[in-house]
């Protein structure tokens, strides 16, 4: 069964409360410079357990974040869309792919629990099929537009001294 993500958001925020975690409502922990192990929710969807194996490493504190997906990120792709050089059809195909995607305009798209032990961040992540369809036409928008960096390379030429 595929989770509705605002219902589990709502179920997570409870168990967190009737377990007595403290919860501190962050961000997405993505990019952060130290270590990070990450829940396979894959084969173990479920975050219960991985709350009682935050309970057992002794966490008394959980980092919970959700986002929500909002229309500046369909704007903002539509816009890096503008920027490839592609054939009219297919520029065509990922802007219709995109616009289809309005219909979440308000959907909770990622939500993650996690909590620090022994210098390293423990996370449990789930997005939405639909969201994680979102980020690969947004890897494929970004992978056919120009490279800004190779125009300055361009731009600047070599300098060298004839002394």
């Amino acid at each position: 069964m595929k989770p509705n993500l605002d219902t589990l958001k709502e179920s997570m925020l409870e168990q967190l409360q009737a377990q007595g975690f403290a919860v501190f409502h962050g961000l997405c922990r993505h990019g952060e410079s130290h270590p990070m192990a990450w829940w396979d929710a894959r084969r173990q969807p479920e975050f219960q357990p991985f709350l009682a194996a935050a309970r057992k490493a002794g966490a008394t504190l959980i980092v919970f974040s959700h986002l929500e997906f909002f229309e500046a990120m369909l704007e903002d792709a539509l816009d890096h869309l503008e920027d490839c050089d592609l054939p009219a059809a297919e520029r065509r195909t990922i802007e219709l792919r995109l616009r289809e995607m309005k219909g979440y305009l308000g959907f909770t798209c990622a939500l993650e629990l996690s909590f620090d032990h022994g210098g390293r961040a423990y996370v449990y992540e789930v997005r939405a099929e639909w969201y994680t369809e979102f980020l690969h036409i947004l890897e494929d928008i970004d992978a056919l537009e120009p490279d800004d960096d190779e125009d300055e390379e361009d731009s600047t030429g070599e300098f060298f001294s004839r002394n």
